[in-house]
């Protein structure tokens, strides 16, 4: 999982972070904030689903769904961006993706995890901009009888 990437072109050390943690991975989730849709070329042949976020531009915007609900391993999945005031975030994103196990976001910078009221959250931080966070990251979601994830600090 990756989000918040803000790369408008060819970034050598997002690459780099994705080619190691990314190589066995069946689906990458991109929560938003890619700026350019040029940033979905690093990722390669894995597929990729990916949504908009609020600082993308107008090709990205109309190329990509503000949000997707997906059945992935008999669990119903949210990916969404984010939007305003980290404060009480994730409610706002329960309430506005209706019924589901788990919600992938990103906007804040900050990664998550962590269940609140039977709800998976997380957010995988942003692999390129420590803003509002203490260090850079992505985040890997592994889906069986539950769903785990874990938070990858990048140097």
């Amino acid at each position: 999982m990756v989000s918040d990437t803000h790369l408008s072109g060819f970034d050598e050390n997002l690459k780099k972070n994705i080619d190691e943690h990314f190589s066995d991975v069946d689906l990458v989730f991109h929560a938003g904030d890619l700026v350019d849709l040029c940033v979905l070329d690093l990722f390669g042949d894995t597929e990729v689903r990916a949504v908009s976020g609020n600082m993308d531009n107008r090709r990205v915007r109309e190329a990509l769904p503000d949000e997707r609900v997906m059945e992935i391993g008999g669990f119903r999945i949210g990916l969404i961006h984010g939007w305003g005031s980290p404060e009480g975030l994730e409610r706002k994103l329960a309430d506005k993706l209706g019924k589901v196990d788990c919600i992938v976001f990103g906007h804040t910078h900050c990664p998550v995890n962590k269940v609140i009221d039977g709800i998976y959250f997380f957010n995988p931080g942003s692999a390129v901009d420590r803003r509002m966070a203490r260090f850079r990251s992505l985040g890997i979601l592994e889906i069986g009888r539950d769903i785990t994830g874990r938070i990858i600090p990048l140097t």
